[in-house]
């Protein structure tokens, strides 16, 4: 039975892939051992991957982007769909008919496209690991990796 369903948002995908081991970045790895072993459901979002991608394949950091292959390996890997965006383009609209918006109006927002996923996976004990709480917690369950 899976007690928990976990996204990882860029923060804790990074800190676990990053092949220089900081104090920070081991405790991330524990922390996912910890969730795996008690058998929750830790997922890597697409649009999670594709940020800490880009950056590593900008950077020419080959050690993280074949950490990040592993992981993606290792781990459920939740694909972008066509709902998701829909739903990520209602969030956004939304956010901005409130006078929230989450990012700049010509930006793309990934917080938006991440928060979507996690929403059609249609779970109740869904929750979005991250680095940076704000503007994900308005619309869903999300906290520091570290207080999961």
């Amino acid at each position: 039975m899976v007690n928990l369903v976990i996204l990882l948002d860029t923060g804790p995908i990074g800190l676990i892939t990053n092949p220089k081991l900081s104090s920070q970045s081991v405790a991330c790895n524990q922390w996912l051992q910890s969730h795996l072993k008690a058998e929750n459901r830790v997922i890597i979002p697409e649009i999670a991957d594709y940020e800490v991608r880009r950056e590593l394949l900008r950077a020419n950091k080959k050690k993280g982007l074949t950490r990040l292959d592993g992981l993606s390996q290792l781990l459920e890997y939740l694909p972008i769909t066509t709902a998701s965006m829909r739903k990520a383009a209602e969030l956004w609209a939304q956010a901005r008919q409130q006078g929230q918006p989450t990012a700049g109006d010509k930006t793309i927002d990934s917080d938006m496209i991440l928060i979507a996923q996690a929403m059609m996976l249609g779970v109740s004990d869904v929750v979005i690991a991250t680095t940076n709480v704000g503007h994900l917690s308005r619309f869903i369950a999300a906290d520091l990796w570290q207080n999961i």
